[in-house]
């Protein structure tokens, strides 16, 4: 609200849990402190629910409120333009997810929808324009005032029709694809673009009056935050490559480019959604002072800063506790250490409190003792920005100051429900306490209304947990008798911990209340009293860009060191023929140091002139990011260059299709290459740069194909154990040369590639496994997945087709499959064996032919596992011969199944037969030369019933169904055709026949 204003607004929502979603919320409006709450009836006789609602930072009478229906089916906004008194509805035909206001203009809103999308209103809502689609959340911003010169312009991350992310800008009026700005070659990390009123900031390249982030040569970073970005510099906290739970932290120099390390292993916390928190805070009130907590061998420990980061120093712990006993804490083996964390509620202070209002005043919760303790949060206070401590509490409170930190308040943090708060109003030497109710509540926050210049506050919260809200106004202003007058001050010096007054090369006083002085600072009030500049001394300079100090924390005497990989006499990377250029001494002044005069570390700065540099590190890239495109697509190349003259480089440029180009000044105007390769292909783009000093050459390799359409996995569905098999993968179109291929069998996540369409492979356990194949062709990639089934053993019949199914053979894999199903479910109809057992595959291509594969019963033994098989293969190739199984044509044609070959026998597929088939055959032998040998001996023996009954022997062969040839070629494959339902006289007769058949 405004400074003058009294009007406080308040909106509270009932949250259902279960149905994860707001059902009633209320706004109340007060127009005197808090003291009387109405609550606003947005629309009489209708149940509205107001989602969030925003005011104008230009003009806080201006308010909107976003509302839902009930059934969350439409929205609209609630417009005031009186501080909430009146509202005004207005429909929208999108769902808000967030507003975000003008800087400067108070009628200009942008709107973020909850599928992503970007409106602009230029009349405080009532009309909406769609700016932009496939937005990044809470990457959308307002042009930066010094920065950008169109104030219309807005800031968007946004995700390409290729899943990339891009940064874009584009001005309001007119933000279509042909006149937003692309800002990057390339493309960005999804989440990295980061605004502040300083300056913007990427990790990567930057172009268009964006600069490079300079960090030392090998800080490899795996993350980076901004922490501060004030008074033209910048903080950021790196991640390097040898860290897990710890930032290292950078210091830029006035132009944000080149970055100098102050403090390593800060101490980071990952919090939900990958949010990352940082043990650093910046204290407030006081410029260039910083509180960090620095994690060494799991040892975490409280550090001060005074200059922005050139030195370090542990916090001084009291004498005496909060009871007047010594703490008997001393250094260097005791200190005090707070924590650093932000609260997880936005309406209580975090673990450590500071105000711009309240300068030298930070309370916080810690201990004392070698190292920061997790369970420990006792509450300390200091008055003079971090010099002296006093301990107040033993336990952690939520703290707000009033009336510019003249009145501390102080609320217990706890899940129990309170009715006491205290307060002091001597900066915490002494505590009142206070009953602002008379039923005790669960506070849920505390509000400073409207801002830390008055005596006003709200305790907001709830009785129990079904209960409404209870807003409890404490005023203060009654406990003030009057107005502080200049005689109710009294001054205090800033110095650190070594007291020493020059700071930021000035001395610095403030003004305070005295503790004897019951009166209000009140608005007018300004605590800043006098400033005086110092002369120059050696902490006043911090070690430049490639240089670093030879002792940590605080040492006067280090000096700074080039790092191995910096030469400090190499001319910049900017660095033009005849320009001069000057030398780093290892020293910079630190930004918003102000001391004159003295020391000065850089005087002794060597001027050189800018040689003739041959071109290094020239890149060539493609402005959509993708080395593969597709043929007639519009592509960008972009040529960079790293070091070296570009004023005087000539460029050659080859994009492999035959075009050839010579450009001047090509990295310096940056000028894109466009092009479009019309033939698929692979393409040798290179580009050379040369000068009278050298040259140098960069080369990309272009994919240009067409994205597949179609993959198919061809593979046999049934295969023997330890047989080669062919897995073959069909893909349309086809891509020579361009294709990748990758192979899962079975549960294996270990793929394998191949650049050919096909893989042979073998199956070592018998069982279904699955294969899955990938073709990856450029930026689209396609799968199919087959089940092979492996069995020791089974049979395999050839079968073929009339011809008139060649006539209507498309030879795609669906009608293969569609084919091999009917005919097995004809066989199985027709010879009544399970259809699960067998299985027709039919081969590509012409003429039509396929494999029918038997399958053996596993849960049957051997010897009558061998007998079913037979069996079947006899019932399936009588009903082949007889022309039983045959299936209708388009075109009125029947096309009958047969025996590819009638006089073929079945093949048996199967581990170990051989063998067992050379013992069997061995056996036959034996057994044939015995019965001979009987026979003969018999012949000579007297009488004839030997004969008689071997005469009877041979009729009963002559009159036997069995067909010998196939028992011959059952037995040779290693298989007794023996039945366990046969009687012994059948078993006999049997034998009979094939000793006589012999």
């Amino acid at each position: 609200m405004q400074k003058t204003s009294s009007v406080i607004l308040i909106l509270t929502k009932y949250y259902h849990t279960d149905m994860g979603k707001v059902l009633e919320s209320s706004l109340w409006r007060s127009s005197d402190f808090g003291t009387l709450y109405t609550k606003l009836n947005l629309q009489p006789g209708i149940a509205t629910v107001i989602d969030n609602f925003y005011i104008c930072p230009t003009n806080k009478k201006k308010i909107i409120l976003v509302s839902s229906s009930h059934n969350d089916r439409d929205q609209s906004l609630f417009i005031s333009m009186d501080e909430g008194a009146t509202f005004q509805k207005q429909p929208i035909t999108f769902f808000v997810e967030t507003l975000l206001f003008h800087p400067k203009e108070e009628d200009k809103v942008l709107a973020y929808t909850k599928e992503g999308k970007v409106y602009v209103s230029i009349d405080l809502g009532k009309k909406w324009i769609l700016l932009q689609e496939r937005v990044s959340k809470d990457h959308i911003f307002w042009a930066v005032a010094g920065v950008d010169r169109d104030p219309d312009l807005v800031h968007m991350e946004i995700q390409d029709p290729s899943g990339g992310y891009r940064y874009i800008t584009c001005q309001i009026q007119n933000c279509s694809e042909k006149t937003m700005t692309v800002q990057f070659a390339g493309g960005t990390d999804r989440d990295s673009l980061t605004v502040f009123w300083f300056c913007f900031y990427y990790v990567s390249y930057r172009r268009n009056g964006f600069v490079q982030m300079k960090l030392p040569k090998y800080a490899l970073p795996k993350d980076l935050q901004i922490i501060s970005t004030d008074e033209n510099q910048v903080f950021v906290a790196v991640q390097e490559w040898y860290q897990t739970d710890t930032y290292n932290l950078y210091q830029s120099d006035p132009q944000g480019v080149y970055y100098s390390i102050l403090l390593e292993n800060v101490r980071s916390t990952k919090q939900p959604e990958e949010n990352v928190l940082i043990d650093i805070l910046e204290v407030r009130g006081v410029k260039g002072v910083f509180l960090a907590n620095q994690k060494i061998d799991g040892k975490v420990t409280t550090l001060i800063t005074y200059n922005k980061g050139r030195d370090w120093d542990f916090l001084n712990p009291p004498d005496i506790d909060m009871n007047g006993k010594p703490t008997n804490c001393k250094p260097p083996d005791c200190y005090l250490h707070l924590h650093l964390r932000w609260a997880d509620n936005p309406y209580v202070s975090g673990t450590v409190h500071t105000k711009d209002t309240a300068p030298g005043l930070i309370m916080g919760a810690g201990n004392l003792g070698s190292q920061l303790v997790e369970y420990k949060e006792e509450m300390y206070i200091t008055s003079d920005c971090g010099k002296t401590w006093r301990q107040v509490f033993e336990e952690e409170h939520h703290i707000l100051y009033l009336d510019h930190g003249g009145v501390i308040v102080a609320i217990k943090d706890t899940s129990i429900p309170l009715k006491i708060l205290k307060f002091s109003i001597d900066e915490g030497q002494t505590w009142s306490t206070h009953n602002f109710t008379s039923t005790s509540v669960f506070v849920d926050g505390l509000l400073s209304e409207p801002g830390d210049e008055t005596l006003v506050m709200t305790v907001f919260g709830h009785i129990s947990y079904r209960s409404d809200w209870e807003l409890v106004k404490v005023d203060f202003r009654p406990s003030f008798p009057r107005e502080c007058t200049d005689d109710d001050y009294e001054s205090w010096e800033l110095t650190n911990l070594q007291g020493d007054r020059c700071i930021m090369g000035q001395q610095r006083s403030f003004r305070k209340r005295k503790i004897s002085s019951w009166c209000i600072k009140g608005r007018s009030f300004t605590s800043a009293l006098t400033s005086k500049v110092c002369e120059c001394v050696n902490s006043d300079f911090l070690c430049d860009y490639g240089f670093e100090r030879s002792a940590p924390l605080k040492s006067e005497s280090s000096k700074c060191f080039a790092d191995f990989w910096f030469n400090p006499e190499a001319p910049p990377e900017d660095c033009v023929l005849g320009q001069a250029y000057t030398s780093s001494t290892g020293y910079r002044k630190v930004v918003s140091n102000v001391c004159e005069g003295g020391v000065d570390l850089q005087q002794n700065l060597a001027q050189h002139m800018c040689p003739s540099i041959a071109p290094k590190g020239l890149q060539v890239s493609i402005r959509e990011e993708s080395l593969a495109v597709k043929p007639g697509e519009d592509i960008t190349f972009v040529v960079r260059q790293e070091q070296g003259d570009t004023l005087n480089t000539k460029y050659q440029v080859d994009l492999g299709d035959g075009f050839k180009a010579i450009y001047v000044n090509l990295t310096m105007t940056g000028e894109p290459i466009r092009h479009r390769y019309e033939n698929p292909g692979i393409y040798r783009v290179s580009v050379k740069a040369e000068n009278v000093a050298g040259h140098d050459e960069a080369v990309v390799f272009v994919q240009v194909n067409s994205p597949l359409q179609a993959l198919n996995l061809e593979v046999v569905p049934v295969i023997g154990r330890n047989q080669e098999v062919n897995l073959t993968a069909i893909i349309l179109p086809k891509n020579p040369n361009l294709t990748v291929f990758y192979w899962w069998i079975g549960n294996n996540l270990q793929p394998l590639l191949t650049l050919e369409s096909f893989l042979v492979t073998k199956f070592a356990e018998t069982g279904d496994i699955r294969v899955t194949v990938q073709a990856s062709c450029g930026s689209s990639m396609l799968q199919d997945s087959k089940v092979v089934h492996v069995f020791d053993h089974f049979h395999v019949l050839p079968l073929k087709f009339t011809k008139h199914l060649d006539m209507y053979n498309p030879d795609i894999p669906e009608w293969r499959e569609d084919i091999g199903r009917v005919v097995t479910r004809l066989l199985a109809k027709e010879t009544n064996i399970p259809e699960e057992t067998l299985m027709t595959v039919v081969k590509p291509g012409l003429p039509t032919t396929a494999d029918l594969h038997v399958l053996l019963p596993a849960n049957q033994p051997k010897r009558k596992r061998s007998v079913t098989s037979d069996k079947r293969i006899a019932a399936i190739k009588q009903a082949l011969n007889a022309h039983n199984i045959s299936f209708f044509l388009r075109g009125g044609y029947w096309v009958l199944v047969t025996l590819a070959d009638s006089s073929s026998d079945s093949q048996r597929i199967g581990g170990g037969s051989g063998y067992w088939a050379i013992v069997v055959l061995f056996v036959i032998c034996l057994v044939a030369v015995g019965a001979f040998i009987l026979y003969k001996f018999k012949r000579k023996l007297p009488g004839r019933n030997v004969y008689a009954q071997m005469h009877n022997e041979k009729e009963q062969e002559m009159t036997s169904p069995v067909n010998h040839s196939e028992d011959t070629q059952n037995i040779i494959q290693g298989e007794e055709f023996i039945d366990d339902d046969l009687d012994s006289q059948t078993l006999g007769n049997a034998r009979g026949n094939f000793i006589f058949s012999l």
